[in-house]
């Protein structure tokens, strides 16, 4: 462990829950939402997987994916200081009055500790399953957002658009947070960063982000902030970040993946994403297929992701 004085400087810290794979236990969903918090990581985070289609080559940590609302909800009871964000809900999947009432339900059981990441969904299959035409989900996103936010900040409560409609009505009661919990989207492609920039509160990057490019990002989402008249400086800028820890990985240049390596580099990589604008990183080790497949024996991938969460304890700096 390097010496405290000689650590850089990080982004705000979380870490993710354990949600798919064989370690996605209520035990271990236990252990590790309440190790963070001792351990002093200011957050926990979920993800959505609906489905894997049986010829699917989504990867191993899509596999045997739990529920993210009723996994934050059951961490809600066993926490007090962690925020807890899910990263991300597709929009297309819900009405945007069912999604209301769920969220407000959380933010009320966790004390106003919620943080909502949306996105509008990548795999045609899981669209189609929910019956969302893939060439909807940008338009469908920008009235959910609105929809959502109206229905939280207006009593009563009206909306009609192409795709939402809510009649006139009392949608109570309301979340703790007021306006309402912050709204974090994920986006990659440059339309969908400069809506980040014109409506949420901050974004959420993808699990297959290129981290040596989030500078690039950044500054699309500010960009559109600014010409919207936002503040860009009140968004927050939140890195999935897919560490390994001892293991170099490299992308497709040859490069050093960020969050690869040993303890000393994935430090250095944390405080490079400060200098670049990210406000906070939560690492994630669902998507170490070590861990969170459904292959691995469960105790192992237990062991690897504790070991993770220990090294890069807040509290220990």
């Amino acid at each position: 462990m390097a010496d405290v004085a000689d650590l850089p400087d990080v982004p705000a810290l979380g870490f993710a829950l354990p949600q798919s794979g064989s370690w996605a236990t209520p035990a271990a969903v236990s252990r590790f939402a309440q190790a963070a918090e001792a351990a002093g990581y200011e957050s926990l985070w979920t993800f959505q997987r609906l489905l894997y289609p049986v010829d699917g080559q989504w990867g191993d940590m899509y596999r045997q994916v739990h529920d993210p609302l009723i996994t934050l909800a059951h961490v809600a009871a066993l926490t007090t200081r962690p925020r807890l964000g899910v990263a991300v809900l597709n929009m297309p999947y819900y009405s945007p009055v069912v999604l209301s009432k769920q969220l407000t339900t959380l933010d009320a059981v966790s004390d106003g500790r919620l943080d909502v990441g949306l996105g509008i969904g990548w795999a045609p299959e899981e669209l189609e399953a929910v019956g969302v035409p893939m060439s909807e989900r940008g338009a469908r996103a920008e009235e959910f957002v609105l929809c959502l936010e109206t229905i939280w900040d207006d009593d009563p409560a009206e909306f009609s658009g192409t795709f939402y409609r809510v009649p006139r009505s009392h949608v109570l009661p309301r979340p703790v947070q007021r306006p309402h919990p912050p709204l974090l989207l994920g986006a990659t492609a440059d339309p969908a960063l400069r809506r980040v920039g014109r409506l949420a509160d901050g974004w959420i990057s993808a699990s297959r982000q290129d981290l040596r490019k989030v500078g690039r990002a950044i500054g699309i989402i500010r960009d559109a902030a600014k010409a919207a008249g936002r503040d860009p400086d009140r968004l927050r800028f939140v890195i999935r970040g897919v560490a390994y820890l001892d293991e170099e990985r490299t992308g497709r240049d040859g490069a050093r993946r960020l969050l690869s390596g040993i303890e000393e580099q994935i430090r250095q990589d944390l405080a490079t994403l400060a200098a670049e604008g990210v406000t906070e990183v939560f690492l994630d080790p669902n998507f170490d297929t070590a861990i969170g497949s459904p292959d691995i024996d469960a105790a192992k991938a237990e062991r690897k992701a504790m070991r993770l969460l220990e090294t890069f304890a807040p509290a220990a700096r």
